[in-house]
Parts: C-alpha cells; sequence; structure tokens
C-alpha cells in the first residue's frame, strides 16, 4: 500500500480554517466564559437556568465550556509535535488517581477568577459546583497519584507525552464505615457521564485472546507464525485533555474501554436464545468493568492478565499507529524503513510491572506483524522501554500463572520462552555454567508451579530500570535484583518521586499559598527550589503568626470535615482546635504500621486514665482502604474505630485526646487534610517502603514528619535537617540484621507498658462484645513473629512522640520548623523528577507551542 503525504496547501487551509474558529464565545474573560455556559447549558443539555434545580448540569456545562478553550491548545499542540518531528514519551500505567478535574484545569489554564465571576453572574457559586465532579478514582494509591502529578508536570514543562492507560466502569470502591467496619461499595463514577472526556471511535484496535498459534513458510522460505482462531476485543480511546501551568500545551489521556466486535448474535436472539446472544457481549465488556478484580479466585487472576494484556496490546498498536501517521503527513521512508528511527522517535516508561507484557507484544506486533528479524526487533524494543519499580515486596512483584497465559496469550508465551532462552545464553556466556544464577536470574519461576516473573521480563527488556527513592533503589541494586545489577550496572538508576505543587499547594491551599507568593513571588508553583526563599522569613515573628494564622483556618476547615463524616454516620466527634493534629493517611496495609500509631494511641489513653501528663492535647486522624480480600488490614479498620469509639466516648480524655478515621480517603478528601494536618505519620518498616509521596504532600503544606527513615523520607530528612524532622526507630541495615533472631515476645516481656497495651487489644477492652475480635492482630506480632518490627519500634516510636509533644508546646519553635520544612521541599516536585527522566532516560526536550 502507498502512502501518500498529505499536500502542504491543504494543511495551511485546514489551520485557516482552524483560526476563523477560534470567535470571541471562547475568549478567557467571564463574559465569554458565561456565555459558553450557557450556551452549553441550552444546546448541550437542554436546559435552562431558571428550570435546572441541581449542580450537576451547571457544573457539566461549565465543564464543558472550560473544555472548550483547552481544545483550541490542544490541537494546536499535536500539531507541533507532527510539525516539529518531537521525540514522544507514553507513559503506560493501569491506574491513574486524577481525582477532579474541574479545579486542576481552571488554576492551569488562568481561569479561577475569570468562572468565578462568570458563575457569580449566573446566581451559582464555583465551589458548589466543584463539589458536584465525581472523583475519578481510576487507581488504588501512590502508584496512580503519582502518574497523574507526571502527567501535570509533562505538560507544563512542554515534553511531548502521552499517558495509556485503563478506563474502568468502576473505580476504587466507595469506602463506608459500619459499625467500625469498612463496608466497600461499587464507585460507579461514569454513572452520569464524564464531561472531559472525547471518544475516539476512529482510534479503535482489535485485541486478541486465546486461540492458537500457526507456523508456515511464506514466500521468502521464512518461518512465520500466525495467531489465529482468537476471541477479539475491541479498544476504544476515550481523550482527556491535560493542560499545562499557565502554558499552550495541551497534552492526552487516553484511556482504553472495551468493547465486543460483535453487538449480539442475531441468529441466537431471532431463535430466542437471548442470554446467549448476548453472552459474549457482556464477557469482551468485562474486561475494563473494574480496577482490581479480587486475584484470590482464579476468575480474577484470568481478568486481571486480560486487563494487562488488552491495555498493553491496544497502546502498542495506537503508538505504531501515531508513527506511521507521522511519515504519511509528511512523506518520509516507509516500509521496514518505518522503524530505523523507532526508539529515537519513541520512548515508552512501564509504570511498574503491570505493563510488562509490553515487552513481548512489541516484539509481536514487530516480527509476526511488520516483518522485521527478531534480532532487530530486540534491538528497537530494549532501546524503547525503561521499566520503573515500585516495591520491594515479594508478594506485589507480579508473576503469572504459565498455564494461564498459555491458555490466553499463547504466541506472547513463546515469544518470553525465546526471549528467556537467549537471555540466559546471555548469562552463561558472562558468569559461566552457574545453574543457580540461571535459576534466579530466569523469567520463568521454576518452583512451586511455574509461573513468568513480570519483573523480571521488563527487566530484561528494557534499557532503563529504576526505583523510587535513593534508598528504595540501593535496595533494589543490592538485594532484590541484585543478579541484574552485576550484570547491567549501567541499567540502573534512581529517580525519586515527586508531587506536583499545583494541585497540592497552590490548589488545596489557598490560605498558604498566598501567604508564600505575598513572601517570595510566584515563581515557585513551576520552580519548587524557589521555596529555599522561605527560610529568611523563618525567625520573622510577624510572618510566623500569618503562618499559624493559615493553617488553623485549614484545621478548622479539616475539622469539619470530621464532624461531617461521623455526623453522616449518625455519631458526634469534635476537635480540640488546640489540639495537635497528628494525621496518617494511606492504603492500609501492615507494612505501613497503622496499628503501630494505634499502640501509641491507646498508650496515651492508658496515660491519661493514669493521671499522667501526656504533653499536648492531640487528635489523631486515620484514612485509607483495605483491600477488600485483606482480612488483617480490615481488622486494623475496625480496632482504629474501636479504640475511636473508646476514647471519644470517654469525659475523662476529653479535649485531650481525639481519634477518627476518615471514610473513603480520595484525591478530593486529600485536598481538605494535608493543609490541616501538623504531624505527618510514615512509619513504615525501614526498607519496605518504596518512597511515598503523601509524606510529600504533609511537608509541602506545613505539617512536621514523624517516621523512620524508610522511602524517600530518607531524603526528606537530608533536606530539610535532622534538627526539623523526627525520626525514630531500626534502619533497614538493623532490621535485616536483627531479623534472624528477633523475638517479640522478648520486647512484650521487657516492656510493661507495651504488655498492658497489648493485654487491652487481645483480651477484648476495645470489644467487649466479641472479646476476641481483636486477638488476631495480637497473634500475628507475638506468635506470628512480627514480621514488620512494630514492638521492636514501639519503644522508639513513644519517646519520639513525647519529643513531638514538648516540641508542639513552643508554638513559636513547631512554626518555624514548619516554615523550614516548607522551604526545603524544593527537590520533591514531580517537575525535578520528569526533567531526570527526560535528560537521562527519554532523550526528550521540551516542545514550544505557539
Amino acid at each position: 500500500m502507498t502512502l501518500k503525504a498529505v499536500d502542504s496547501s491543504t494543511r495551511v487551509a485546514a489551520a485557516a480554517a482552524r483560526q476563523a474558529l477560534a470567535y470571541d464565545s471562547l475568549g478567557m474573560d467571564a463574559d465569554s466564559v458565561k456565555r459558553g455556559i450557557l450556551a452549553h447549558l441550552e444546546y448541550t443539555l437542554a436546559e435552562l437556568p431558571g428550570h435546572v434545580d441541581s449542580e450537576w448540569e451547571p457544573y457539566v456545562a461549565l465543564a464543558l465550556a472550560v473544555r472548550d478553550r483547552m481544545i483550541q491548545r490542544w490541537i494546536r499542540t499535536q500539531d507541533t509535535y507532527y510539525r516539529l518531528d518531537a521525540k514522544r514519551v507514553y507513559y503506560m500505567s493501569l491506574e491513574y488517581l486524577m481525582g477532579r478535574t474541574l479545579g486542576n484545569s481552571l488554576i492551569n489554564l488562568d481561569l479561577q477568577g475569570e468562572c468565578a465571576q462568570a458563575l457569580q453572574d449566573l446566581g451559582y457559586r464555583l465551589e458548589d459546583l466543584r463539589e458536584a465532579e465525581w472523583d475519578a478514582g481510576l487507581g488504588n494509591g501512590g502508584l496512580g497519584r503519582l502518574a497523574a502529578c507526571f502527567l501535570d508536570s509533562l505538560a507544563t514543562l512542554g515534553y511531548a507525552s502521552y499517558g495509556y492507560g485503563l478506563r474502568y466502569d468502576y473505580g476504587i470502591f466507595h469506602q463506608r464505615i459500619v459499625d467500625g467496619a469498612q463496608v466497600e461499595v461499587a464507585d460507579s463514577w461514569l454513572r452520569y457521564g464524564n464531561p472531559w472526556e472525547i471518544p475516539r471511535a476512529g482510534d479503535r484496535f482489535r485485541v486478541q485472546f486465546y486461540g492458537s498459534v500457526r507456523t508456515r513458510t511464506d514466500e521468502a522460505g521464512r518461518l512465520v507464525k500466525e495467531w489465529v482462531d482468537t476471541r477479539d476485543v475491541l479498544a476504544t480511546p476515550f481523550d482527556t485533555p491535560i493542560p499545562g501551568y499557565r502554558t499552550a500545551t495541551v497534552n492526552t489521556l487516553r484511556l482504553w474501554g472495551a468493547r465486543a466486535v460483535q453487538e449480539f448474535d442475531l441468529r441466537e436472539f431471532n431463535e430466542g436464545e437471548y442470554i446467549a446472544a448476548i453472552q459474549d457481549r457482556a464477557q469482551s465488556e468485562n474486561i475494563c468493568r473494574v480496577l482490581y478484580p479480587s486475584d484470590n479466585v482464579a476468575a480474577g487472576q484470568e481478568l486481571r492478565l486480560a486487563q494487562e494484556y488488552f491495555f498493553v496490546s491496544a497502546t502498542l498498536q495506537d503508538v505504531i499507529r501515531r508513527h506511521r501517521k507521522r511519515y504519511r503527513l509528511f512523506d518520509e521512508p516507509r516500509g521496514l524503513a518505518l522503524f530505523d528511527r523507532f526508539a529515537e522517535k519513541v520512548a515508552i516508561q512501564l509504570n511498574d510491572t503491570h505493563p510488562a507484557l509490553a515487552v513481548p507484544e512489541l516484539m509481536r506486533l514487530l516480527v509476526d506483524v511488520e516483518g522485521l528479524p527478531w534480532d532487530e526487533a530486540w534491538r528497537i524494543t530494549r532501546a524503547t522501554f525503561g521499566y520503573t519499580n515500585h516495591t520491594v515486596l515479594p508478594e506485589a512483584l507480579e508473576r503469572w500463572p504459565v498455564g494461564l497465559m498459555a491458555a490466553m496469550l499463547p504466541r506472547q508465551l513463546e515469544i518470553v520462552y525465546e526471549i528467556n532462552r537467549r537471555f540466559l545464553d546471555e548469562v552463561r556466556s558472562r558468569f559461566g555454567p552457574d545453574d543457580a544464577r540461571a535459576r534466579r536470574m530466569s523469567i520463568i519461576d521454576e518452583e512451586g508451579g511455574r509461573r513468568v516473573r513480570m519483573a523480571t521480563l521488563a527487566i530484561v527488556g528494557s534499557h532503563s530500570v529504576n526505583g523510587v527513592a535513593a534508598l528504595h533503589t540501593r535496595i533494589l541494586e543490592r538485594e532484590v535484583f541484585r543478579d541484574f545489577h552485576e550484570m547491567w550496572p549501567e541499567r540502573f538508576n534512581n529517580k525519586t518521586n515527586g508531587i506536583t505543587p499545583r494541585r497540592w499547594l497552590l490548589q488545596s491551599n489557598p490560605a498558604l499559598s498566598a501567604l508564600v507568593t505575598e513572601a517570595i513571588g510566584p515563581g515557585w508553583v513551576t520552580d519548587l527550589e524557589q521555596l529555599l526563599g522561605l527560610q529568611a522569613r523563618a525567625d520573622d515573628a510577624a510572618f510566623a503568626a500569618r503562618w499559624r494564622e493559615a493553617k488553623r483556618e485549614n484545621k478548622r476547615r479539616l475539622a469539619e470535615t470530621v464532624a461531617g463524616q461521623y455526623q453522616h454516620r449518625g455519631l458526634t466527634l469534635t476537635l480540640n482546635p488546640d489540639s495537635l493534629f497528628d494525621v496518617q493517611v494511606k492504603r492500609i496495609h501492615e507494612y505501613k504500621r497503622q496499628l503501630l500509631n494505634v499502640l501509641h494511641v491507646v498508650t496515651l489513653y492508658n496515660r491519661i486514665k493514669d493521671g499522667r501528663d501526656v504533653g499536648v492535647p492531640r487528635s489523631v486522624l486515620f484514612g485509607g482502604k483495605a483491600a477488600p480480600g485483606y482480612a488483617m488490614a480490615k481488622l486494623i479498620i475496625r480496632l482504629i474505630n474501636a479504640v475511636g469509639d473508646t476514647v471519644n466516648g470517654d469525659p475523662a480524655v476529653r479535649d485531650r485526646l481525639a481519634v477518627g478515621f476518615l471514610a473513603d480517603y480520595r484525591v478530593s478528601l486529600a485536598e481538605h487534610i494535608f493543609p490541616g494536618s501538623e504531624l505527618s505519620e510514615q512509619i513504615s518498616t525501614a526498607g519496605t517502603e518504596a518512597s511515598g509521596t503523601g509524606n510529600m504532600k504533609f511537608g509541602l503544606n506545613g505539617a512536621l514528619t514523624i517516621g523512620t527513615l524508610d522511602g524517600a523520607t530518607v531524603e526528606m530528612a537530608e533536606e530539610v535537617g535532622r534538627d526539623n524532622i523526627f525520626i525514630f526507630g531500626l534502619t533497614a541495615e538493623e532490621v535485616a540484621a536483627r531479623r534472624p533472631h528477633y523475638d517479640p515476645r522478648e520486647v512484650y516481656r521487657a516492656d510493661p507498658e507495651l504488655a498492658r497495651v497489648l493485654d487491652m487489644i487481645g483480651g477484648g477492652a476495645f470489644s467487649p462484645g466479641e472479646p476476641g475480635l481483636f486477638r488476631p492482630l495480637v497473634d500475628s506480632l507475638l506468635a506470628g513473629g512480627d514480621h514488620y518490627f512494630l514492638l521492636a519500634d514501639y519503644a522508639s516510636y513513644v519517646a519520639c512522640q513525647e519529643k513531638v509533644a514538648r516540641t508542639y508546646r513552643d508554638q513559636a519553635a513547631w512554626t518555624r520548623m514548619s516554615i523550614l520544612n516548607v522551604a526545603h521541599m524544593g527537590k520533591f516536585s514531580s517537575d525535578r523528577t520528569i526533567r531526570q527522566y527526560a535528560d537521562e532516560v527519554w532523550g526528550i526536550t521540551p516542545v514550544t507551542v505557539e
């Protein structure tokens, strides 16, 4: 097939036509925005302002008016990328925890004031309409939120980039607390539609599953593999514009939805087989039905693997389509020459192991579909992919059963075997006939049932492997992937995570961000290192007083949020505004050690009841979701709420100690929590947390950190100084050294205060109706070996909390530390992280969009 270049005069005419569409109704002033809102309300939604009795329709009209203004920049951005032949980076992540889009878009487009004025003229409040938007909860925690921050930074910095993921019909579940227990409720975030996305029906791709592999010889005498008799699913893209902060760049987040190739079998339908007629369609579309199906059962495993392959196959087909389109537009070489410079023009980043199937899939597309020789295809594949690891926990390093892959993805498994054969030959040529090393490094795990090691596959198929904090990367190099680091030390590098200051300070904390801007100017929004200018104000008493005022306003707002949640549950919880707001919000997991925090809360409770001084009043807040099948994590949630019921209901500790659990932790709730927090709990066992980004969000909003030397907290301590952070506990090296002979029962017997706390929890003090309810938690510590060293760190943690209380008594000293913490948060901007990826992994430079 001959590809015809588009005539230049056609492109000029098209550009002129687009320019003619820029009529004044797309202006950025309040009157133009108001006209846009009214036009969408009437002509898109068929409503009149006086007839609307909810916030939803005005919110949609506003969203569409804002989206209109992004589309002009969006089209111009894409045209510029093609015209300048920019190298593009494709960020592949199975999670995107985007939260709400409206507020972030208004901030980045500098439209917040104009939209607020337009809405006021129409009788609405911007704050109310923002609350009408559902969170896009297409992620489980830090991994998905990091991906969202990266998209913001990529657009703000002007890099040609695209995010790719899945458009789940149901996001991460809504969490309800009923009688202290987590209850999962489906998150039907698309129930009323999503005004920010644009479906692209013309860019559909077929994704194959199951079937068999047939070998034949082509006309040139070469063996050709054909994947036949497959069950196919259509991948349909939905695009969301991602605007940069006050730039002309608008990038793209493309999420794939699953559709049946055929709506239903008409023959079966006509014969009365109504259910069977639509069954195939339902099975096809189940692929994108829910985020993280339970993998405790075979059906859940099968669906999860299908999601991962569907995602990578559709994405890679689209990447190749876009690469072809560039050649078609500008009449460059075609055929096999198309791929000569593929890796020079395309960089693909695998966000954790979920997209690791992209390695064999790109090989299949290049070898089977495009006809490239294996060696050339492998050179391109390795040069194209980079792999980011996000965990050191063995259970989080995905391994898929060979039998499942053989049935669902037979050709990909063949390719994995061939990659592995060639790779092990390379290992033996480097290190000799060392069978133990070969077993450790093989992509196929032969022990306990044959499985495909996805992290190994990603390492072997990438030119770059990075951790997300200095400590994390060191552990990967010395322990988890030591063999691979010995073989390819040049591939390993560190990219400490970061967060976008646009959402996590400018948008979520207007009181503090305004004070910062007044003190050092607005440049910090895109150059977070400028926060260092606050250091000069740390000893300014008047500035410190205003800092405390901003924090107190945020505490008041957070207290209202807590009170509202508890009122909704039929309970009352009023926080003392003068108390220390001590907060731990993150996914509930044993290694994150919410249970250690609870042990301290019970310790404080006992001390108050015994008449001892605990330093300062304290309000301890928790938030986070437990995986539906994670029994121990869900039991920890029940314990938090049970302890809270006891503490909050005891008049003897009123105004001195309160315990709250914020249900349904999500991005929009986090925007209230971080600004109002004063103490950030980052207390995971040293050597278990990859990075953590919640620690950065707390720090950027002026909270002081109590934590172990784990993840990025190590680097935060280096940046802010050990005098401005509260560090306790064993180091990662000390944990490793102590593990072989650690006996938690010795700690229990040696510490009467700890023993009393554990006996109360295990003996039913907080569950009198079910005395044995929390016994499994205590048994996991005493009889189960205390794998995460809670008891080993307990005394150090309690002593460190006493230091926290003493420091908080001196509000001038605390405020000074808070200011200095914010001043030294510059390193932890996602802008810095993205620049490092761009320079050191992707080889891309910013593109200026006029």
